[in-house]
């Protein structure tokens, strides 16, 4: 991207302070409340470490749809706990706590959001998007531009917990307890392979895992081919 694009972007997408909370602004509309993530960032990664079980199960599914070479970003990145294990380079998010320790992880991190990628269309041969849809504030414009920055028959791999599995059902309702998904929004499978159809996608592919409550995860759990049956899916689509 050169200067002028940079500071064509830096119009476009700015970052304002309210309170505790980060917020995008984008042509006027005040997007991707960070608050949480900046401000636990520390309880962020020590339920990966609780739950780490789970994590790795969610990590399997993900990489049982990457694609072996390319170049890939992580839309969402967080602190890159899944860009880093799986070897992509690049990634974006809103959170300056999230994207320090992703840098520190050696990624490669862009300021920004979702539905207004800082990126030249088809610079990517695969995108990925784990649970960051449960935050977007426009899911149609996220598509698109995930659409436009993937290169012909490039893939967009998203990962998020089932709104009608037992997992996200639990989410829903205890979310007002938890910082982070206060203000998430749950899909189910059927809802998000809508979303992708509609943003131009096809030729989907599925994998699950988290068959069991998380308190009762002892060990690794198996990645299975489609969904119905974990918690945790993730659906791999091509521009």
């Amino acid at each position: 991207m050169n200067t002028k694009e940079k500071n064509s972007e830096k119009d476009r997408l700015g970052e304002l302070k309210c309170g505790d909370e980060t917020v995008q602004e984008i042509d006027g509309t005040v997007m991707a409340k960070t608050g949480p993530f900046d401000v636990y960032r520390t309880q962020y990664e020590r339920w990966f470490e609780k739950n780490r079980y789970a994590y790795q199960s969610e990590l399997n599914a993900v990489r049982a749809l990457m694609p072996e070479t390319g170049v890939g970003m992580e839309i969402g990145v967080g602190s890159g706990l899944f860009a880093s294990p799986l070897g992509i380079k690049f990634g974006l998010e809103p959170s300056g706590a999230m994207r320090e320790m992703a840098q520190q992880r050696g990624i490669e991190v862009i300021d920004g959001v979702a539905e207004l990628l800082p990126f030249e269309a088809s610079r990517f041969d695969f995108v990925l998007m784990v649970t960051t849809i449960c935050f977007l504030d426009d899911v149609d414009a996220s598509m698109r531009e995930a659409h436009r920055v993937l290169r012909p028959k490039g893939s967009f791999i998203i990962g998020f917990v089932d709104r009608n599995s037992f997992l996200g059902r639990h989410y829903l309702e205890h979310k007002d307890e938890s910082v982070f998904y206060k203000d998430a929004i749950f899909f189910s499978v059927d809802e998000v392979t809508h979303y992708l159809r509609k943003g131009g996608f096809h030729d989907f592919v599925y994998t699950q895992t988290i068959f069991h409550p998380l308190r009762e995860i002892r060990a690794i759990e198996p990645v299975r081919r489609g969904y119905g049956k974990g918690a945790f899916i993730v659906v791999k689509a091509i521009k």
